[in-house]
């Protein structure tokens, strides 16, 4: 079982937030980065697998101030050792797939082979709209839409995705479809210097081109994509190699996209054990009384989940089939859906999770800013070192 830590990252206690328009503060952002240099370096040394962030912008509230994932995953790279850096996720319809992959390629090589890389479609549409206006009927899609935009985001997504495999696996590329035809026609190169050490070019015509870098990685680093719920998705990272990122739901839905991931992956030959290639996201947070470590997640975990992702539909998920009201906390650590309390607390939580289904990554949420630093740091310490070895097999 491997242990990832996702952060969002945010900035601001959740006092700060609710004083409003945390994002402008300049003085938050340069304690964000600061508390979360010391936590990487702490998760560095504990022997966490890997460290991500999510991409978001605009975020004048404070939540996700995360504007450049890639670039944020190198600046915590050049401050650790070992600790793997990825993005969960890059929004793939609003951005240009070429320079994500030579972006993340280049990341590859100056971390030294550390790179992961995570894709997502993107859902708030106040930043995708108007990041992927120039691509046309693109626009971010809530969870559980089934219509022409969520389709739309769909095809970018794949196109996108197909774009940037063919670009870190081949030496030469060409690619038609419906957004992107590479090269563009009837693209003109006539160097001598192409003629004689390149490739690509037939009479004086651009045919292929090659993305350079390569990733350091071969064939590319690993691939992840959050937060996965729906069977389309489930399918489509079952086929592609790519491990999907469970939001806490119903374990009988868990295992019924576990099966679905088995039974997809064996179609491409992808002979797999029951939860191999998928991971789970958790809030995780340790103190000394569980009393204490629900009264900071109500004001970190709870708090962001309630104001920044329920509006959303995410909140969804963790409504059980027959109810119009989701999981109380107690239900969620009950049924390991939530880590939170001491650590006996936490091993019985992992415990009850690991009774109702296998577990191959676990992704654990930090709330930095809405949750003190010290805290942080003290659940970092106390889950690498009191609760994860005691399931080492």
């Amino acid at each position: 079982m491997k242990v990832s830590v996702f952060y969002l990252p945010s900035i601001g206690s959740r006092a700060e937030i609710e004083a409003g328009m945390a994002g402008l503060r300049n003085d938050l952002y340069q304690k964000m980065l600061s508390e979360l240099t010391e936590q990487a370096q702490a998760a560095d040394q504990l022997g966490y697998d890997s460290i991500s962030f999510t991409e978001h912008h605009f975020h004048i509230e404070g939540f996700e101030l995360s504007t450049n994932p890639i670039l944020l995953d190198l600046y915590v790279a050049m401050q650790t050792e070992r600790i793997r850096v990825g993005q969960l996720g890059i929004v793939l319809p609003a951005h240009n797939p070429l320079r994500v992959a030579e972006d993340i390629a280049m990341l590859d090589h100056m971390t030294g082979g550390r790179a992961v890389a995570g894709f997502a479609r993107g859902y708030q549409r106040r930043w995708v709209d108007t990041m992927a206006q120039q691509l046309h009927g693109v626009h971010g899609v809530r969870p559980g839409m089934h219509d022409e935009m969520n389709q739309a985001n769909h095809d970018a997504f794949e196109e996108h995705f197909e774009i940037i495999k063919q670009a870190w696996t081949q030496d030469m590329m060409k690619f038609q479809g419906k957004g992107w035809q590479i090269p563009p026609p009837e693209t003109p190169w006539t160097l001598d210097a192409t003629k004689e050490w390149g490739a690509g070019v037939e009479n004086g015509i651009v045919t292929e081109i090659g993305v350079v870098p390569k990733p350091l990685q071969s064939p590319h680093p690993p691939i992840f994509q959050p937060f996965a719920s729906s069977e389309r998705t489930i399918r489509w990272c079952a086929r592609e190699g790519v491990t999907a990122v469970l939001p806490p739901m119903p374990p009988a839905m868990q295992l019924n996209l576990y099966e679905i991931y088995r039974e997809e992956a064996a179609t491409v030959g992808r002979d797999l054990k029951l939860g191999e290639g998928l991971g789970v996201l958790r809030d995780v947070i340790i103190t000394d009384t569980d009393e204490e470590a629900l009264e900071l997640w109500q004001d970190g975990g709870a708090f962001c989940g309630a104001a920044w992702f329920a509006p959303f539909g995410f909140g969804d998920a963790l409504r059980p089939e027959g109810r119009d009201t989701p999981f109380t906390p107690q239900e969620m650590m009950e049924m390991g859906l939530l880590f939170a309390g001491t650590v006996d607390s936490v091993k019985k939580q992992v415990q009850a999770m690991l009774d109702q289904t296998p577990v191959d990554w676990i992704f654990a949420w930090q709330y930095n800013g809405l949750t003190p630093h010290g805290k942080i740091l003290h659940t970092l310490d106390r889950f690498a070192t009191q609760v994860l070895p005691e399931f080492s097999d």
